[in-house]
């Protein structure tokens, strides 16, 4: 038994936690809980936990049902939201097969496997997500049939005795009492929207973060009496939720994107990360897009990208390369801002960093950047400067992935298909729907 078990073992006892959560999630990123006795957590860690892999999304077929969780100890952490007395806890999981290898459809394991080959590389990559949701005042629609936001706030609103700010202030200390480092956080430009920031961590943890961030905020949300949300367009006329995530690949202690004296200070790695993301963001925009409702926020305005294309300090941009510091070139780094607060995270960054993996592989040239407000340019335009559009809806998402050698060597032939199944029943759902936007405008005239 190594130190971090020993570790989980002798805090469970000192502590009297009662309760041992084991947390996974499914191919789209639903997350998924069994509760353990203390007493079984020892023989967890040496044999895993037996489930029925097949009644989860994605993970196993039924021919092939017996799967094992294997909590990672180093994810531990006590859950203040559950209180003082009976304490429960949780760690976040590995899926195994019954012969204890990786499951090659584990979300989780597809990111791990996209870190190792940047690990062979020779790289450590570190992720930074600004994640944005809206507060309602509960999860049913008002009179009017729409979502009842807390306020009326507007961006970096400061509202005295506001429900977002105390919100706030207790879901960021919740968040720093579970080992999740917050940069900062403030009203976003919609009303009841905010965004918080997480501090910089390698692309695992920020994972493993954003699914207990997410838990964390509906937790803190509900026993203030409202609701969050993190569905990508809760409202036509208001801005999307975007999780823009900051990526940066470290060479031991050197970040690899950075060069004194080039063009925005950038490394011909950086170049060729940004080339990869570009070149392949069609094919991965079903997995940052994933839902019907993604690509609302998508093609809806509010400096939501939806044209191929990178920028300095361009918002407009679907790839921005932020402001340099001088003196900090540790600080250079790419954000995508095309993924939204909904994405799996495990898989959203595989496909991310390994788009940007590829770029370097393969020399990807990076084209010229973009210092134009893209949404701005005419179709013509667009066109002359290379600006190709993201898929405009999940069916158009789906069909493009569907054609790409490249997500299915990224994910694996079976999260692939899982992934494809999944979202193919979604879009079918959806088209088949009368909707009262259709009932409005066609019921009276026709």
């Amino acid at each position: 038994m190594d130190r971090q078990q020993e570790f989980v073992l002798r805090t469970i006892e000192e502590r009297d936690v009662r309760f041992v959560r084991l947390w996974f999630t499914d191919v789209v990123g639903s997350l998924k809980s069994v509760a353990l006795a203390p007493a079984e957590v020892e023989g967890a860690f040496e044999e895993g936990l037996g489930f029925d892999g097949s009644s989860i999304e994605g993970l196993a077929r039924v021919y092939e049902s017996d799967m094992l969780a294997q909590p990672d100890p180093s994810t531990f952490q006590i859950l203040p939201w559950r209180g003082e007395t009976e304490q429960t806890s949780r760690m976040f999981c590995d899926i195994l097969t019954p012969d204890g290898q990786p499951s090659a459809a584990d979300p989780r394991n597809v990111l791990k496997r996209t870190l190792a080959k940047a690990a062979d590389m020779g790289f450590t990559c570190y992720t930074h997500p600004e994640i944005e949701f809206y507060l309602l005042e509960s999860d049913r629609p008002g009179p009017d049939g729409l979502p009842v936001p807390v306020d009326e706030g507007g961006y970096f609103d400061h509202v005295p005795g506001g429900v977002a700010q105390d919100f706030r202030r207790t879901a960021v200390t919740m968040l720093e009492n579970v080992g999740i480092s917050v940069e900062f956080s403030h009203h976003e430009a919609g009303p009841g929207q905010n965004e918080i920031d997480l501090r910089y961590a390698d692309a695992l943890q920020t994972a493993d973060n954003i699914m207990t961030f997410r838990t964390v905020i509906k937790e803190v949300a509900l026993q203030q009496g409202s609701y969050a949300t993190f569905m990508p367009k809760p409202f036509t006329q208001h801005p999307g939720s975007g999780m823009h995530t900051h990526f940066s690949l470290f060479e031991g202690d050197t970040n690899a994107f950075h060069e004194a004296g080039a063009e925005y200070e950038l490394s011909r790695t950086a170049r060729q990360f940004i080339a990869g993301i570009l070149h392949h963001a069609p094919e991965f925009t079903a997995v940052t897009n994933q839902f019907v409702n993604s690509y609302k926020r998508l093609w809806g305005g509010g400096e939501a990208p939806s044209y191929v294309s990178w920028g300095h300090n361009n918002r407009s941009a679907l790839v921005r390369v932020p402001l340099y510091k001088p003196g900090k070139g540790n600080s250079a780094r790419v954000e995508y801002r095309g993924i939204d607060s909904a994405a799996n995270p495990y898989l959203a960054y595989a496909v991310l960093l390994g788009a940007g993996l590829k770029g370097i592989e393969e020399g990807y040239e990076l084209p010229l950047a973009s210092e134009e407000d893209i949404a701005s340019l005419s179709t013509a335009e667009r066109r002359a400067l290379g600006h190709d559009p993201l898929p405009a809806s999940l069916h158009d998402a789906i069909n493009t992935m569907e054609n790409s050698e490249f997500m299915a060597e990224i994910l694996g032939e079976q999260v692939f298909q899982h992934f494809l199944r999944n979202k193919r029943a979604e879009w079918n759902d959806y088209r088949l729907q009368v909707t009262p936007y259709e009932l409005q405008r066609n019921l009276g005239i026709l």
